[in-house]
């Protein structure tokens, strides 16, 4: 039997990068008053308590929460290897990278039954996740739920970004149900299950090696923009209560693990604390644009960040490009031609991209590395040249780039896939010389 009982008062939101203090319990009465472990816990409970970052990190970083659990998640069986389908991890070196503009159409939804971790499809990554750098970039396709499995991801946290079809992400902490257009993060360690209500899905995973994803920094921009912490949602405590046989699926250190549990994992009568999965509604991001001539740069679109070392070099920023008002004069209005030191993933999520004409579908992916040209098609380019310039609304568009400053090393399947647009190039070879002295 499961027991889904949510707290009435017990509504959170999260704000990222402040490390504020939320607590929700499933069953009245179960958080301890005072203290966090107390010698005896309500209701017959354990106390355990999941890091996300060091013990000693500074306050301000420092993310940990408590939970009140049926059993701790120690108890199951040893983990075995277990096969890992297409899924890949650091080093990325199965073939050389090759220095060319990317372009994939979208991967199909599979006939056979596949489950969210079944379905997981690596497209390129980069960096080390054994010394917590870089990241991965995953597809996934699925069309079956998570009943008697669960998962969790020791090597990084998993950005989540749906394309097609809904998923309900049930997790230690509750339940978070994601829609296209929505975004889900869910940390590095803390267990789920999927389900998907619509029969299938697709989408997108940006699996985060490095610092945790945060809010950017303003600067300039001053106390609010772009998206705001409110914005950000985290689930109520839901606990399940079930017993029979289970598996645990492990990504560590590259590989896929199982384990057998007697017990459903995702047993939290109630927690509190600070490192929590969350969600995003993207139509509540606040766009940032020209209001005369010229256009910033694509980092004024950017929703969250996981810094580097280094300041202003992100081990990934995740921007979007949704609809907004497009009312700079004078200007060559698509995103014009660039190259770039940072290494760009971009994908859409519905409508249409306004630097191409065609090609750049929902559901497919483009990859533009380190220093490779590129920008909008022959089409584009001479329709934006010519165009009437007044206030036009760009509508119809949702699409989205993960950019990182370490080169995304594609997989073999990538490069071999039926769904690589190996004639991508011919998007620009319209671009004729034009020079007239």
């Amino acid at each position: 039997m499961t027991k889904m009982k949510t707290h009435a008062n017990s509504s959170l939101r999260y704000q990222s990068g402040f490390g504020n203090e939320f607590a929700s319990e499933a069953v009245e009465g179960v958080l301890p008053l005072g203290q966090n472990s107390p010698q005896k816990v309500a209701h017959g409970l354990y106390t355990e308590q999941l890091n996300g970052t060091p013990f000693t990190a500074p306050r301000v970083s420092n993310r940990r929460t408590w939970l009140y659990r049926i059993r701790p998640s120690v108890a199951h069986k040893p983990f075995v290897p277990l096969s890992q389908g297409l899924l890949r991890s650091t080093p990325f070196d199965e073939v050389p990278t090759p220095p060319n503009q990317l372009r994939w159409m979208p991967i199909p939804i599979p006939k056979k039954r596949t489950e969210f971790i079944d379905g997981l499809i690596t497209m390129a990554g980069n960096g080390d996740a054994h010394t917590h750098t870089g990241l991965a970039i995953h597809i996934y396709v699925a069309n079956a739920s998570m009943t008697d499995r669960f998962f969790y991801n020791a090597d990084g946290e998993m950005l989540i970004v749906p394309q097609l079809g809904r998923l309900f992400l049930h997790t230690e902490m509750g339940i978070l149900a994601v829609a296209p257009g929505e975004i889900a993060v869910i940390q590095r360690g803390i267990r789920f299950r999927v389900e998907l209500p619509d029969g299938s899905a697709r989408g997108y995973i940006c699996e985060n090696y490095g610092a945790l994803l945060r809010l950017p920094d303003l600067g300039p921009i001053g106390a609010n923009g772009l998206a705001n912490p409110r914005d950000f949602l985290s689930p109520v405590a839901a606990f399940e209560e079930r017993e029979g046989n289970f598996k645990i699926v492990c990504k560590f250190q590259g590989r896929f693990w199982e384990a057998a549990i007697d017990h459903s994992p995702l047993n939290v009568v109630a927690w509190h604390g600070n490192y929590l999965p969350y969600k995003y509604d993207l139509a509540n991001f606040m766009c940032i644009n020209t209001v005369t001539f010229d256009h910033p740069d694509p980092s004024i679109y950017t929703v969250l960040t996981a810094p580097s070392e280094i300041p202003g070099t992100a081990n990934l920023d995740f921007a979007i490009f949704p609809p907004r008002w497009m009312v700079a004069e004078k200007t060559f209005r698509p995103p014009w031609f660039h190259r770039n030191f940072m290494n760009e993933f971009m994908g859409l999520i519905h409508g249409e991209y306004d630097a191409k004409a065609e090609g750049f579908v929902p559901g497919g992916a483009s990859l533009h590395n380190c220093m490779a040209g590129h920008g909008p098609d022959a089409e584009t380019f001479e329709k934006a040249s010519n165009a009437l310039l007044k206030p036009v609304y760009q509508d119809n568009t949702l699409a989205f780039m993960f950019e990182t400053r370490f080169v995304c090393q594609p997989t073999k399947f990538a490069l071999e896939s039926s769904e690589l647009d190996h004639q991508y190039f011919e998007c620009w070879q319209g671009l004729k010389r034009k020079f007239d002295r």
